[in-house]
């Protein structure tokens, strides 16, 4: 189950990728917003990521503008390890050596293929675990600082 959330700068980015994940077979939970209308990348990306700390969600795909808002907001949440990524390259390297589980992208700066693109290569690249694995407990002893 993956989490999706936008805010206005990324709904329809969002839509695109979501349309492309019924054609998968990819099973999501839509977190909103579900038009246009202004909202707060924030309020969008808390429940959304919140579901994949519980476990409801194995990862999350998040949009607003540019990206970073989004991601900012979503590294707030204990246990999140959110990457704004908008080159194959970086949405591959962040769940192979970061296991980052949510990805965020930004509907202002890429267009839908290639932001199916990055979605498809981070939904299936699984986290080479190993000496990253240390890091990544580092990460985790900085939220409880």
């Amino acid at each position: 189950m993956i989490a999706l959330a936008a805010d206005h700068g990324g709904f329809s980015l969002k839509e695109e990728v979501r349309a492309w994940l019924d054609e998968q077979g990819i099973a999501y939970r839509d977190f909103g917003s579900y038009d246009g209308a202004s909202c707060d990348y924030p309020d969008m990306a808390a429940p959304a990521c919140e579901a994949v700390v519980s476990g409801e969600c194995e990862r999350a795909l998040l949009f607003c503008g540019t990206g970073i808002g989004i991601s900012i907001a979503a590294n707030k949440v204990p246990g999140i390890r959110a990457a704004c990524c908008s080159d194959y390259f970086s949405a591959k390297f962040t769940r192979m050596h970061n296991d980052a589980n949510a990805l965020c992208m930004g509907g202002r700066v890429i267009g839908p293929g290639l932001a199916i693109e990055l979605a498809d290569v981070f939904l299936h690249t699984e986290f080479e675990g190993g000496r990253h694995q240390r890091r990544i407990d580092k990460i985790s002893a900085l939220e409880s600082r």
